[in-house]
């Protein structure tokens, strides 16, 4: 009972930051012409610096309110795991080094962004302009789902106590080793679907949404194995369907893109 009391300020802390980064991105989102909100979508390739710190915070903010939740087990299992009761520097030091993979993902993500956004392959809400593009997508995410990698990594994430077991080490840097560990696994689990924010739409915060719920319940729910794989079968029916989609011109011209009024050009 002493070891559940003396968690309940570190998990506080967790559910807190991730609150805030959900409500974050729903004023990005309801908010999106808010002219700080705009800068997250630039509507021309030429993007400004100020365009990439917004760009870049964003995903940062999106990486914490997605990956967090599911990384809440392992975080709790470190802290009863570790020699300090409470909230210690060794608890913060692996959620900050785990958070730290992430935020390198980011980078990359806001590359990634750049560079398809200047190519006309993504427009300013980071939608795929390309059905095609979308169905590579879907395909390489829902079939990654059945890879040794995927499946390793996912296993890792799922088994705190055979994590801590095989990497264990003491102190605050060993709780920065076994953060950062622990978040390059998390990505090789949940990289290919982190891409399909740029299918559904990272302003989409539904879209948002039911991503963090595949990852949480592939990483956290006791039949994971099998909902990671129903998810792959999902991602792959959903291409085929997108793919079906562009023969038929009655379904595709019942797929309305993403707009705001804001985003429109200005009339004189």
């Amino acid at each position: 009972m002493q070891l559940i009391r003396q968690q309940i300020p570190l998990l506080a802390i967790i559910l807190c930051v991730t609150l805030l980064s959900w409500l974050a991105l729903l004023w990005l989102i309801t908010d999106s012409c808010h002219p700080l909100a705009m800068m997250t979508m630039p509507m021309s390739p030429a993007w400004s610096v100020g365009n990439l710190v917004a760009v870049f915070a964003m995903w940062v903010v999106m990486m914490a309110a997605m990956m967090l939740p599911s990384a809440i087990p392992m975080i709790l299992l470190h802290s009863k795991m570790s020699s300090k009761g409470g909230v210690n520097g060794e608890n913060l030091a692996f959620i900050f080094s785990y958070l730290l993979i992430w935020i390198l993902f980011s980078i990359a993500a806001v590359i990634f962004q750049f560079i398809t956004h200047s190519n006309g392959i993504l427009n300013a809400a980071s939608l795929t302009t390309s059905k095609i593009v979308s169905i590579i997508l879907l395909l390489l995410a829902g079939g990654y789902q059945f890879t040794e990698l995927k499946n390793t990594c996912l296993t890792k994430c799922r088994t705190p106590i055979g994590f801590f077991m095989g990497y264990w080490k003491a102190g605050v840097g060993g709780a920065l080793n076994m953060g950062m560990r622990h978040g390059w696994f998390c990505l090789g689990c949940c990289w290919a679907i982190m891409l399909l924010l740029f299918v559904g739409g990272v302003m989409n915060l539904a879209w948002v949404l039911l991503l963090t719920i595949a990852v949480v319940a592939e990483k956290t729910l006791p039949a994971g194995e099998l909902i990671s794989k129903a998810i792959g079968v999902g991602l792959i029916l959903g291409a085929v369907y997108m793919a079906y989609s562009l023969m038929s011109p009655q379904i595709m011209s019942s797929m309305q893109p993403m707009s705001m009024d804001c985003m429109k050009p200005m009339k004189m």
